[in-house]
């Protein structure tokens, strides 16, 4: 029996249930799991800002997290080249990339040297970029009643 080896990336920037529930699925569908976290620099070009969370707490974090059994920095912006540095079979991604450009083009490559892309469910009602919202909103509003400047 070959051994089925998952990879899941992501920024896991200000962890919450749906990193979570990514990382539980992709064990469920794998013997090992690799989780990539993307590094700093990688998320600072790719999405057009740093983290809130830097990348060795990240790494800490999801490297505890009991359905990983290995967390790697992601440094490469192609999913090639850290296939080629970390070997794996099947990658797993939220399905919010399924049939978007960005989704298709993943699928070809990965295909090309024989890995599957597995797609689950994104949790609509929790993300990084909502926590972030709502953070930006708390703090604009304690800095509008002068909390912050008493905390």
């Amino acid at each position: 029996m070959n051994t089925r080896i998952g990879y899941a990336a992501g920024a896991f920037d200000l962890f919450h249930v749906g990193h979570l529930n990514l990382l539980a699925q992709a064990r469920q569908h794998c013997d090992y799991l690799i989780a990539g976290v993307v590094s700093d620099e990688l998320l600072e070009t790719t999405k057009g800002r740093a983290p809130v969370v830097p990348l060795s707490e990240r790494l800490e974090i999801v490297r505890n997290i009991r359905y990983v059994d290995e967390a790697v920095a992601e440094v490469h912006p192609s999913r090639l080249d850290t296939w080629r540095e970390h070997p794996f079979n099947v990658f797993f991604k939220g399905d919010d990339w399924r049939g978007t450009e960005k989704g298709i083009l993943l699928e070809q490559q990965l295909s090309s040297v024989g890995v599957e892309v597995a797609y689950f469910p994104y949790t609509m009602h929790t993300s990084s970029t909502v926590l972030r919202r709502a953070l930006g909103l708390i703090l604009d509003s304690d800095a509008g009643s002068g909390a912050a400047s008493r905390a």
